[in-house]
């Protein structure tokens, strides 16, 4: 069960009306009166922690609602994909039942009232919380209202007493919701969940429905463009698959082979948006998305170049090698990355934790990294150039090692040669040209050089727990997420904007939290990372999030082990040595 037991009795609501009452005009500390646990009457209010002044960090509160309240049917409740579902879109009805009751009163962040807002994606949160029994645990933040630091005893009462238990009454027993929506969505999830399983066995790396809408607004919202603005995508013959579900029955769409697959076509037509649905693919979309039939496999990473990024005793030599001076790329270190060794360790950090796809777009990569065409070639002995280009890797890379690429390329034909499916987009509609790109291949031969040897095993690595430290001052751990960017860990800002499939900030900041727990009881002297990683990736999948706090927080999401390795290697403290 999710509440816990309680060392004080559960007093009456009304009690604690009271009590706020009685504290107006006192001192803010007065306000650790009203810890504990209150009887709602169809829920249980615990404040778990009351915030030192109005400025502060807001309070922490739990709503928990029994079984018997929330009534909610078995059908939203198992399997997992579908309680997920319901928690995700339950979290959202309550994030829009407190709007109204978030508002001033008073000074600082006085009449806050709010839980964690969910972006695109149905992920798990701590923000909300449904057992397999339908028991339903609610985490929030209020600010507790005060004039100055003097407590407003009655506008702290008609918060707490009569807008929360109006919002959460109204937001999460089944009665009060739409059962139309929540069906549509948690058998929208289960659908998603199927298609990905399915991708695998009919060898596809990613599967994107007709009808599907992948525009967004902006680079900065993700929401869906209005539908009068949007081009319903189609998928092209030859490429065109049906893969089945359990609650919409057969769906086609297009299905992106293992492979070397390119995306091409003319600029803003579409190439990059496509990319970009199939890199959010590895998670389900709330109904209404236009990417909720838009499914890519669980190992899919999307790779760039990272100018001035740092790199810790990575091996990079199967892309660079023979440096000038003699510095070694099997066990390669540098503050200040450049394109391409950045993009040459992206792919060695990901493949070292078991990525299965590679998601590239060439406005994103360092030039030289992707392409040597048969002029440079010409000029430049192979003596005198390290760099083994990614499109002498591509092929070998899947033949080798079974891990496909989708590439987005508008500059460079070089790459007909080495693809097996290429993919024209134009005004957002794809077209499958790969015959035609293969005869423009055999007809205008560039006489390039192929430039890669055999395959090297990437050097497995070990971190050095010491190396990470979450300190700060004479707080053992002190953790600032400031945006999905960018976090502060210990005396350390770790800047993660290269890393493109973080979606939310509670992603970051649980990222954070179990590098910390994964410093303190997984990493040791001979522990590799991806043992390390896996094994902390795991443990949250068995225990939960919470597993990884010091106390609840509401503020938490699920993570991949790709996006916590490229936490990790952003770290610039970090150490490690190869085994």
């Amino acid at each position: 069960m999710l509440l816990r037991a309680l060392d004080e009795p559960v007093r009456s609501l009304d009690e604690l009306a009271d009590r706020l009452r009685s504290l107006d005009g006192k001192g803010y500390g007065a306000y650790k009166q009203v810890k504990g646990a209150w009887d709602a009457g169809s829920f249980t209010l615990e404040i778990e922690y009351v915030q030192g002044d109005p400025y502060a960090r807001p309070s922490r509160l739990r709503a928990v609602l029994p079984p018997e309240t929330t009534a909610l049917p078995a059908w939203s409740l198992s399997p997992e994909p579908r309680r997920r579902a319901t928690a995700d879109f339950l979290n959202r009805r309550l994030a829009e039942g407190l709007r109204g009751c978030s508002r001033n009163r008073g000074s600082g962040k006085s009449g806050l009232l709010e839980i964690l807002r969910p972006g695109q994606e149905i992920l798990v949160r701590t923000s909300l919380l449904v057992s397999p029994e339908g028991e339903v645990e609610a985490r929030l933040r209020a600010g507790l209202p005060a004039r100055g630091r003097r407590i407003l005893g009655r506008q702290a009462a008609e918060m707490l007493v009569e807008d929360l238990p109006r919002a959460v009454e109204g937001s999460l027993p089944f009665p009060a919701l739409d059962a139309e929506e929540l069906r549509r969505q948690v058998e929208t999830a289960e659908d998603a969940n199927a298609l990905r399983t399915s991708l695998g066995e009919r060898g596809l790396v990613a599967f994107l429905a007709d009808g599907a809408g992948l525009p967004r607004r902006s680079g900065i919202d993700d929401r869906p463009l209005p539908d009068e603005e949007t081009v319903p995508f189609e998928p092209p013959e030859g490429l065109k698959v049906t893969l089945e579900t359990p609650n919409s029955g057969p769906l086609s769409g297009l299905g992106i082979p293992e492979g070397v697959t390119l995306i091409v076509g003319g600029g803003y037509h579409g190439k990059s948006t496509l990319l970009q649905a199939i890199e959010r693919g590895v998670y389900d979309h709330v109904p209404g998305d236009g990417r909720e039939r838009v499914v890519t496999v669980p190992e899919a990473v999307k790779i760039r170049a990272e100018d001035g990024r740092r790199i810790e005793g990575v091996d990079i030599s199967n892309f660079i090698s023979g440096l000038p001076r003699g510095r070694p790329t099997t066990d390669f270190r540098t503050d200040d990355a450049s394109g391409s060794t950045s993009q040459a360790a992206a792919i060695a950090e990901a493949l070292e934790v078991g990525a299965t796809c590679l998601l590239v777009d060439e406005d994103t990569s360092a030039t030289n990294f992707m392409i040597r065409d048969a002029r440079m070639q010409a000029l430049i002995a192979d003596k005198d150039e390290p760099i083994t280009p990614f499109i002498d890797r591509a092929r070998s890379l899947h033949r080798e090692l079974g891990v496909s690429t989708v590439l987005v390329v508008g500059g460079s034909g070089d790459y007909f040669d080495v693809a097996d499916t290429v993919i024209a987009m134009r005004e957002y509609r794809p077209r499958k040209v790969t015959e035609e790109a293969r005869r423009i291949a055999s007809e205008l031969p560039t006489d390039r050089r192929a430039e890669a040897g055999a395959w090297r095993e990437i050097r497995p690595r070990i971190p050095d727990p010491d190396s990470l430290d979450p300190s700060r001052g004479k707080r053992s751990v002190s953790i600032k997420t400031r945006s999905k960017d960018r976090v502060l860990f210990g005396t350390e800002e770790v800047e993660l904007g290269g890393v493109e499939q973080i979606v939310e900030t509670a992603q970051t900041r649980a990222m954070a939290q179990a590098l910390v727990w994964a410093r303190r009881h997984v990493l040791g002297s001979s522990c590799t990372l991806r043992e390390a990683l896996d094994e902390t990736v795991e443990q949250i999948a068995a225990d939960g999030l919470d597993l990884i706090t010091p106390y609840r927080m509401g503020e938490l999401a699920a993570f991949r082990v790709f996006e916590l390795t490229a936490f990790l290697n952003r770290i610039r403290s970090l150490e490690v040595r190869q085994r």
